[in-house]
């Protein structure tokens, strides 16, 4: 079984049966019955449900699916790390956000203005006090989308949207509570749904194909 997308290790993703599946632990090495090694893998489905599927098993699934493949093949850089990082998480939630201010831009604005994030822990307990973090632009705000995912650099998550919506970040100075201006990141121009689409391109592993094109609110692919 030479074929690159059937090379199996800890850390990979595959898209096998129409579905991602993450690579979370790849057990003690076996010997199958005909002689061969083999080993009990823990997968992780898109989902949320996992699996603890023989290497072999998945390997032959692979073979028989003509969209199969090994999404690590792709230059997925620094987002699916195979080396464990402080800032990793095993399981999180991308969050989007809208702010409730009265502020006129954000007023005017209002359905297209997001704030994203990724946490390892409850989305409420994150923005908990809102009102009184310059990072919420001083205001409460509402959840208008959640995301699961597992095994993924809450950092390096966070800076991708950066690098993708980064040209569609609000320009919008406002005043804490002492009165000193402040810049809040991670607010964005964009659609609801191109967020959704972009989440779908993280976890399919085409993200690095498309980039953002603030003419037309979409995800265009790169030139």
């Amino acid at each position: 079984m030479g074929s690159p997308r059937a090379y199996i290790a800890n850390g990979n993703y595959f898209i096998v049966g129409g579905q991602l599946a993450y690579v979370a632990e790849v057990g003690e090495t076996l010997k199958a019955p005909n002689g061969e090694s083999d080993a009990r893998l823990r997968l992780i489905y898109a989902n949320g449900t996992e699996s603890n599927l023989l290497r072999r098993s998945l390997q032959r699934a692979l073979y028989k699916d003509d969209a199969g493949r090994r999404l690590t093949d792709t230059d997925m850089g620094p987002l699916f790390g195979d080396a464990p990082e402080p800032d990793d998480i095993e399981s999180g939630t991308i969050y989007v956000l809208r702010s409730l201010s009265p502020h006129p831009f954000v007023t005017e604005h209002r359905e297209l203005i997001h704030k994203i994030g990724v946490t390892g822990g409850k989305v409420e307990t994150r923005i908990a006090g809102a009102a009184k973090d310059a990072t919420y632009l001083l205001a409460d705000v509402e959840i208008v989308a959640t995301y699961k995912l597992h095994n993924l650099n809450r950092t390096r998550l966070e800076n991708l949207f950066h690098r993708l919506f980064g040209a569609a970040q609000i320009d919008l100075t406002i005043e804490d509570r002492f009165g000193n201006p402040v810049k809040p990141r991670e607010w964005f121009l964009v659609p609801l749904h191109v967020i959704d689409e972009a989440v779908e391109r993280i976890r399919n592993g085409s993200i690095t194909e498309v980039i953002y094109d603030t003419k037309t609110a979409r995800l265009v692919g790169v030139p």
